[in-house]
């Protein structure tokens, strides 16, 4: 058995790129920083590290994160690693792994809410269709946390 399962939490260096493709669908492009913190036990200096995780996603997530996400925006995104093969222009092969949010296992939530509120946003994939009333996610996507998400956003997508 094998398990591709990536899940984040951190902040978007810039407003999503949005792109689409010729059958219509959307495609967003993220890179979002995710830190860590601790103390050198040497020198008992505070220290930080800071990786760049580039993530696309695909499908009614894409929409999701152009309507709602914006440079600074605190981010849970749950998907799968992906590495891609391409050629540069002296004709090199060249490889590129990024986080990648499509089908039914992937999930978004919006930590800090639309316009940075504190509330949470939850989103699942997939591929049915079928759209739920909006509910939140707790601390590690949990679906059944029963936020009250108000009016901000309108709908959850929740494809079972």
């Amino acid at each position: 058995m094998a398990l591709n399962r990536v899940e984040i939490i951190g902040n978007l260096g810039r407003d999503p790129e949005i792109r689409s493709t010729n059958s219509g669908d959307k495609c967003a492009n993220l890179r979002v920083a995710v830190s860590e913190k601790w103390k050198d036990r040497n020198s008992g200096e505070r220290k930080e590290r800071t990786e760049w995780v580039p993530v696309t996603i695909w499908g009614p997530l894409a929409g999701i994160a152009e309507q709602y996400l914006k440079k600074g925006s605190k981010v849970y995104l749950a998907g799968k690693f992906t590495t891609r093969k391409w050629t540069d222009q002296q004709g090199q092969d060249r490889y590129s792994t990024e986080v990648v949010l499509q089908g039914p296992q992937s999930q978004m939530e919006m930590l800090d809410g639309p316009s940075g509120g504190g509330q949470s946003q939850g989103y699942d994939s997939g591929s049915t269709g079928n759209y739920d009333a909006p509910s939140g996610y707790g601390a590690g996507g949990n679906p059944n946390s029963g936020r009250d998400l108000g009016d901000e956003i309108p709908f959850n997508f929740n494809y079972l």
